[in-house]
């Protein structure tokens, strides 16, 4: 069976997330519908990772096994023809080789989150941003980044239900940028822990509010408990930006 890569662009509100679930609407089923329209079959859409309710994703990454070799740009537009109406895209279709593994291939994943820094409320961006109203220090929350890149003990920022085997992760790389009236927190790692973006941000909001500082910060970080650190920032700001993979895959 010909293996296919797909990159897929999705807007998170009102879906489960990306895994197929019992209650709701997911990425994942969406996607295993639109293929059995298209070819006939029930089939499995492997995804590069789970992201939660309510996030977004410019660049998700799956791979699919079909019954026979189809054009990548047929597939494309029958996929995207059958996931109407739901704000989901197939962006591209390649032929990969059998070896090839969404998920497992990876070698990185970035993500973004988006805080609308401004006093009035989003219109436009509604459900796309985390609004936050008073002005940010954004030099304090470049700062408090130093201590959390690197390899660590996450688990003051893993969720309490996450089932990773280890809290322990490498941080390739944490920015904080302004883009206009936006701050952007972008992360870099190989692989992530449940929440884990979505709670440094909201450790960082607290450092820009002046309430924290780096030393906070690393105080929370060598807690290892979930409750010394900040709250989860909402999952609306939250962005899958690219799953990187070697440059053969």
């Amino acid at each position: 069976m010909p293996r296919y890569k797909l990159t897929i662009e999705y807007d998170g509100r009102g879906l489960v997330g990306w895994q197929r679930q019992a209650k709701g609407l997911s990425v994942q089923e969406t996607l295993e519908t639109a293929v059995e329209r298209f070819c006939g079959k029930r089939l499995t859409v492997h995804g590069a990772g789970r992201t939660d309710a309510g996030v977004h994703a410019l660049a998700q990454v799956a791979h699919i096994d079909l019954p026979r070799d189809k054009p990548p740009d047929v597939i494309r537009s029958a996929l995207n023809q059958h996931v109407k109406p739901n704000a989901i895209a197939i962006l591209a279709v390649e032929r990969v080789a059998d070896s090839f593994d969404a998920r497992r291939s990876a070698r990185g994943r970035i993500y973004r989150y988006r805080i609308l820094n401004r006093r009035p409320p989003p219109a436009l961006e509604r459900g796309r941003v985390w609004h936050v109203g008073p002005a940010l220090d954004l030099a304090a929350m470049q700062a408090a980044t130093a201590v959390l890149v690197g390899k660590h003990d996450f688990t003051t920022f893993r969720d309490t239900l996450c089932q990773a085997k280890s809290p322990v992760k490498t941080l390739d790389a944490l920015d904080v940028a302004r883009a206009s009236e936006e701050i952007w927190i972008e992360a870099r790692a190989r692989s992530f822990l449940h929440h884990q973006v979505r709670n440094m941000v909201g450790t960082l909001k607290l450092v820009g509010a002046g309430k924290w500082d780096a030393a906070d910060v690393k105080r929370a970080l060598d807690a290892r408990d979930r409750r010394a650190g900040g709250p989860t920032a909402p999952a609306e700001g939250l962005y899958l930006m690219a799953v990187l993979y070697p440059e053969a895959a």
